[in-house]
């Protein structure tokens, strides 16, 4: 599939976006533990969540999908069954290593596959700690990658401290957790988002914090079944909202979306860069915050994105690095090799579609450094098979001149289905919706940089 994409007129909308993504993989999950039926609604019925949803279910757990976006989860307090078949994961790196994780400590042998782009990537960051903890989990890709096998052990906690700060290690940790005699603890070096943790609190199971920066679960504990809400994915939304911040007089109100403080790095990121951006809290009923964010646009001028914002924005850098094209002066990211190690390698794809599109950007071990503005123009550029690689050069494109066409672009429905729909709404001045700031007035800060 490919995507077509010309200059945007003034952009004036108000949006909502889909579920968040990181939140529906662990929601159906821990849903699957609890010892009832949960309601999930705003679940991400993206590619990459619905192979979560297809694993459990081969693991033994009846799910319903009356709506594409509402779950029915049946709990079987903790009990799940052997899969008949090996299980896909797809191209999910979530969903292949938050399984790793619960599957460690079953009675049962499983068998996790991925397709190509997976497969190439890393498992050794879940292996080592599973190991540790007595699981029996082995790779049977070269250099430790998929497929894996895993399963039929007896699991001990530890303390743990992951050399790489990963979200998806922590999860896999505390997911095995469960399933663990005594304590498991993950110390991380910096904070990721805290999804697991939260959802666990919200399923009333009992961990710990420190102020350190580490999580303790208790095992042997079964999640108490309770109906959520997943928020609107701010990763997601990042496309929009850096599309309005680079456009002078841009204005995007984005409603109904998460605002998890470990999620939200990327607003003060455009705040520095000279954007007006706003949020405003509208509900923490179910631990995940929800609420407004409003972006009108100035011209953006470079900035520093590195150390302890780095994990807090490894899903947004692909589009912070059009936005540095857009913007006045250097951008630099540094700090960020685990791009390196995506679902391609974010740091080359990044720098050969700008420079396709006439970017002036050097390519670093660890990261980027752009100079703007550059007068994009369009082209054929490549999406690598990367979901986000694909949508943040279509954003591109909305600044260049002439056509750009972002080829196999079919990989966006791993997690934003209706991309494309959206994007419409962006390059169609009639469907423009013209509205007001809502947020009161704006005025831009400069936070430290990271």
């Amino acid at each position: 599939m490919e995507l077509r994409v010309k200059r945007a007129p003034r952009i004036d909308l108000e949006i909502t976006v889909p579920g968040d993504k990181s939140i529906s993989h662990r929601a159906v999950i821990i849903a699957a533990l609890s010892n009832g039926a949960c309601t999930l609604q705003g679940f991400l019925p993206s590619e990459d969540c619905m192979h979560t949803v297809n694993a459990m279910r081969a693991l033994g757990i009846k799910i319903e999908q009356p709506e594409p976006t509402t779950l029915i989860v049946h709990g079987k307090k903790r009990v799940l069954s052997a899969p008949k078949n090996e299980i896909n994961c797809g191209n999910s790196g979530t969903t292949m290593r938050l399984l790793a994780g619960l599957l460690a400590g079953q009675t049962f042998e499983s068998r996790l596959v991925a397709d190509a782009g997976l497969a190439r990537r890393p498992m050794d960051r879940v292996i080592a700690p599973l190991s540790e903890m007595g699981a029996n989990i082995v790779a049977e890709g070269p250099d430790q990658t998929a497929p894996l096998r895993v399963g039929g052990a007896s699991l001990r906690g530890i303390h743990y401290r992951p050399s790489v700060a990963s979200a998806q290690v922590k999860g896999t940790l505390l997911l095995a957790g469960l399933f663990a005699r005594g304590k498991t603890t993950v110390e991380e070096l910096l904070p990721t988002r805290n999804h697991m943790e939260k959802m666990f609190n919200y399923f009333l199971v009992r961990t710990a914090t420190e102020e350190a920066g580490s999580v303790t679960v208790f095992g042997d504990q079964v999640p108490e079944s309770r109906d959520f809400a997943i928020p609107g994915d701010i990763s997601s939304a990042a496309f929009w909202l850096v599309a309005a911040a680079a456009q002078r007089r841009g204005h995007l109100l984005i409603r109904h979306v998460g605002l998890n403080d470990t999620r939200t790095a990327l607003l003060g990121v455009l705040l520095r860069m000279g954007a007006q951006v706003r949020e405003a809290v509208e509900d923490v009923d179910q631990l995940e915050p929800r609420g407004i964010v409003e972006v009108t646009g100035f011209p953006l001028k470079g900035t520093v994105i590195q150390g302890r914002e780095v994990p807090r924005l490894i899903d947004e850098l692909p589009i912070l690095s059009v936005a540095g094209a857009l913007a006045n002066g250097r951008t630099v990211i540094r700090q960020a090799g685990e791009l390196r190690v995506k679902e391609t390698d974010r740091i080359a794809a990044i720098a050969h579609n700008l420079r396709t599109m006439g970017g002036q950007v050097g390519e670093l071990n660890d990261g980027l450094e752009i100079s703007g503005p550059a007068p994009l123009r369009g082209a054929q550029v490549a999406s690598f098979g990367d979901h986000r690689i694909a949508m943040a050069f279509a954003i591109a494109g909305l600044f260049a001149e002439g056509e750009t066409v972002v080829q196999d672009a079919e990989c966006i429905r791993e997690s934003y289905p209706g991309f494309e729909t959206m994007l419409e709404e962006f390059t169609n001045p009639k469907r423009m919706q013209v509205s007001t700031p809502v947020i009161g007035s704006l005025t831009p800060t400069a936070p430290e940089q990271g």
